[in-house]
């Protein structure tokens, strides 16, 4: 399953489509200019496309509004809250500074903070391996160690999971370790878009677990106006990779 998924993760990369087009044109220019130029025209049309956010922000919306958040009032009921990785730098980049490093979904990392400080006596379970092909000398649980400890959370208030290479993993391995009881109420954070697919595979595996959405990338709507195509590419990514791993999951019984 993780093989597949980084073969969804190419998929889903519509530069990868452009680079196949112009390659496909390039091979069809000598003996068939027409569909040489078909091809290089499709590829222009993906690049301008991708670029127009309204698009990816539609896919992305339809993810991001699915669970809400619970208020404050609510989270004193819980035991525990349950962290999905991907929010650190890869590991090659904590090796070369004694800072820690997170990327743009820190709010995974930084959202428990508050609560954490105000129920000390909570658990927060942290889960993730390495989610790269080839890992680095620290799994993202010990990056993410690195980080809580940095932020005054104390060892006797983690659990880490430090094998998982997958949102299926994640859910199945963390109820594995020991002192984990997942009948027990216990939040979930992970980044809005990603929550569909995260949410229904820890409950899929028997977890007691409450949606906790961050690091949203949309609002209610997105200007027609607004154009970016590092965003843009990047945004069509993230959609694409989600909904086909919504079907992949629901395919293989892991939703």
């Amino acid at each position: 399953m993780f093989l597949l998924s980084k073969l969804i993760a190419l998929l889903t990369q519509p530069l990868h489509w452009v680079v196949l087009l112009m390659v496909w044109g390039l091979l069809r220019m000598r003996r068939h200019a027409r569909q040489a130029r078909l091809a290089f025209t499709g590829a222009l049309l993906i690049v301008l496309l991708a670029g127009w956010l309204p698009l990816p922000d539609a896919l992305l919306r339809g993810l991001e509004k699915t669970h809400a958040a619970p208020n404050q009032a609510e989270l004193a009921r819980f035991s525990g809250v349950v962290v999905l990785g991907g929010a650190t730098e890869a590991s090659y980049v904590w090796e070369g500074h004694d800072q820690p490093a997170l990327n743009g979904a820190a709010e995974r990392m930084t959202a428990p903070l508050p609560w954490l400080r105000e129920q000390p006596h909570r658990k927060l379970l942290f889960t993730g391996g390495e989610g790269a092909l080839i890992g680095g000398a620290l799994s993202e649980a010990e990056r993410a160690h690195r980080f809580f400890t940095s932020m005054g959370v104390p060892d006797t208030q983690l659990l880490l999971e430090d094998k998982s290479r997958n949102t299926y993993d994640n859910a199945l391995l963390s109820a594995q370790l020991p002192g984990v009881d997942k009948s027990q109420a216990w939040l979930l954070v992970t980044s809005a878009w990603h929550m569909p697919r995260s949410l229904a595979a820890f409950r899929r595996a028997g977890w007691n677990v409450t949606p906790w959405p961050v690091d949203y990338w949309t609002g209610n709507q997105t200007p027609w106006t607004q154009y970016s195509l590092v965003q843009g590419i990047l945004r069509w990514q993230v959609a694409l990779h989600e909904y086909l791993g919504l079907l992949a999951y629901r395919f293989s019984g892991r939703l």
